[in-house]
Parts: C-alpha cells; sequence; structure tokens
C-alpha cells in the first residue's frame, strides 16, 4: 500500500526535520539526524570512542485494506498499517577474523540503567512528535487513529544479553489509496502530503520519483443510452451529455 509507505516518510519528516538538516539543528530528538529510513545506522554517523548513540530506524512491516462490512461497496474500505520505531543505543560492532573481520553497527548488549533511560526519553519524544506536536500533524493527516502501541524489548535472559533496543510498534488505522484512473501523477493520500512537505526533503523526493508511475488512463465516454421493452419494441434513445 503506497499510503502505508507515505505514512512512513511522514514520520520520518517529523522526527529529522528539513529545516533542521539543513541549518544542523536544533534536532526535536536526542537522536539528532541520526533517523534512517528502512535501515539500521551508518557506521560513520557513530563515535568510535565515545558512549554508544541514540539512533532511529523507521520501518514498515505490514499493511492492509479490507471492506468495512459484508454489505459494504468496493470502495467503502478501511485500511491499516504497522510502523515499526526501533530506538537503539548504537556502538560498532566487528565480526570475528573468520566471519570476514567486518565492521556493523549495533545495539550495545551491555546492562547500563542510564541508557535505559535515554532509550525511555527518545522513546516518548517520538510518541510525543507524532501524536500530540503541531509538526506532527503532517503524520496525522494520513493515520485516522492508532489502535495499538507496544513496546518491544530485546534479550536473551539465559544468556545475560539485553540490547539497548526498543521497537515501537504502532498499529495504526490509515487512509487508503485512491487509485483513480484519470488522475495523472500520485494517487491521494500522497498527493496531499507531497504537497505539504517543504522542497528538498527526503521525503518529497522520493514521492516525486514515485510520481512518474501513475500516467491516466484515458476511460472511453458514454455515449447513448438505448431503452429496449419486453415486447422487443425499441423505446426512446437518450443522448448522454
Amino acid at each position: 500500500m503506497l499510503a502505508a509507505e507515505a505514512m512512513r516518510l511522514a514520520a520520518i519528516e517529523v522526527l529529522l526535520p528539513t529545516a533542521s538538516q539543513l541549518s544542523g539543528g536544533p534536532y526535536p530528538t536526542l537522536a539528532k539526524h541520526r533517523v534512517y529510513d528502512s535501515k539500521s545506522a551508518a557506521i560513520e554517523d557513530l563515535d568510535r570512542n565515545g558512549p554508544a548513540t541514540p539512533v532511529i530506524a523507521l520501518y514498515k512491516p505490514e499493511s492492509g485494506v479490507a471492506l468495512r462490512g459484508e454489505a459494504s461497496a468496493a470502495d467503502d474500505t478501511v485500511a491499516d498499517a504497522v510502523l515499526d520505531i526501533v530506538v537503539e543505543m548504537a556502538v560498532i560492532a566487528k565480526l570475528s577474523d573468520d566471519e570476514g573481520g567486518e565492521e556493523f553497527s549495533d545495539a550495545t548488549a551491555d546492562d547500563d540503567p542510564t541508557a535505559r533511560l535515554v532509550l525511555a526519553t527518545l522513546c516518548a519524544q517520538i510518541r510525543r512528535l507524532l501524536e500530540r506536536s503541531q509538526q506532527g500533524g503532517l503524520w496525522r493527516t494520513l493515520v485516522r487513529r492508532i489502535i495499538k502501541t507496544e513496546y518491544l524489548t530485546f534479550a536473551v535472559p539465559n544468556l545475560g544479553l539485553r540490547w539497548q533496543r526498543v521497537t515501537i510498534r504502532m498499529h495504526c488505522e490509515i487512509r487508503d489509496d485512491d487509485l483513480d484512473m484519470e488522475t495523472e501523477g500520485l494517487p491521494e493520500p500522497m498527493r496531499t502530503l507531497h504537497a505539504k512537505l517543504p522542497e528538498g526533503s527526503y521525503a518529497k523526493g522520493k514521492l516525486t520519483e514515485l510520481a512518474a508511475y501513475f500516467a491516466p488512463e484515458i476511460i472511453p465516454r458514454l455515449g447513448e443510452i438505448h431503452v429496449h421493452t419486453d415486447a422487443g419494441e425499441s423505446g426512446p434513445t437518450f443522448p448522454t451529455i
């Protein structure tokens, strides 16, 4: 669903405003500029010698659409999507020499009560921005309501491993795609979102790329209507406008 992808892109703009990127701050969350779309943190963004770095990554694991009820019309639908916001205290990890010795980013697995407080604060900042802030109105134009929010932690207790990572899983009711065959460019609600996004933003650039794939389809117009009686006699012809 394109509307679900648009929901994720809108969330990225809220958590990492284009204006903050261009000016170098201030940023609305503790993660600062380290907000990633469907990927883990970049190694070059992490401090090799300092403490773990707070980062955010957004994913859309699932979405769907269904009729509102058994007797609903084909276009009377309700859509939903899940937004996963992965919040972690990231460090640079390294594979063993036998595995290639490559470096990658991962959440620290050390017990650290301060890191847990930072994660909790960052999670609260994210929900506050999306659900309550004025800037979050951009995201809320796509999200009709949040059905449920979960906080998922990562741990292997029997091995004593507790990663400093929390996934905020938001189950959302969203607007369905309005796939108008005669309209060129993005379907709604992406068209409206595209117009509201600031120029030069990551989200607007992605939606602009998608717009080229939606060419209009010319549908033949109804010319006239013929009415026939049960006796086989032709009735009047009604021209259409």
